[in-house]
């Protein structure tokens, strides 16, 4: 998969150095990817969440951070739209962000 952009992952990770290592994880992991469907996603990260308009919820690193991503399924581009802390993330909608 493409992945759009990995500088927001960077500009996270320095605020929340204790992130780094999940999100280079995440990130090496989702571009070797190919993902076609949700059921793949599924397949690979048991604790996704999936909302509208093809937007993915991942927990990362142990649940103390989200990163919701928009996926084009038929492209192979995956948006990275947000990455916080929960509190953060319960002031967004997911579904429009």
């Amino acid at each position: 998969m493409r992945i759009i952009s990995r500088k927001k992952l960077r500009e996270f990770w320095e605020k929340h150095p204790n992130a780094r290592q999940s999100l280079q994880a995440w990130y090496a992991d989702v571009k070797q990817a190919d993902w076609k469907t949700p059921t793949d996603i599924k397949n690979i990260y048991n604790n996704v969440s999936f909302v509208a308009n093809n937007r993915v919820v991942f927990n990362i690193k142990g649940n103390k951070y989200r990163l919701v991503v928009a996926v084009q399924y038929k492209y192979r581009i995956v948006y990275i739209r947000f990455i916080g802390t929960h509190r953060e993330y319960d002031k967004i909608d997911a579904a429009g962000i």
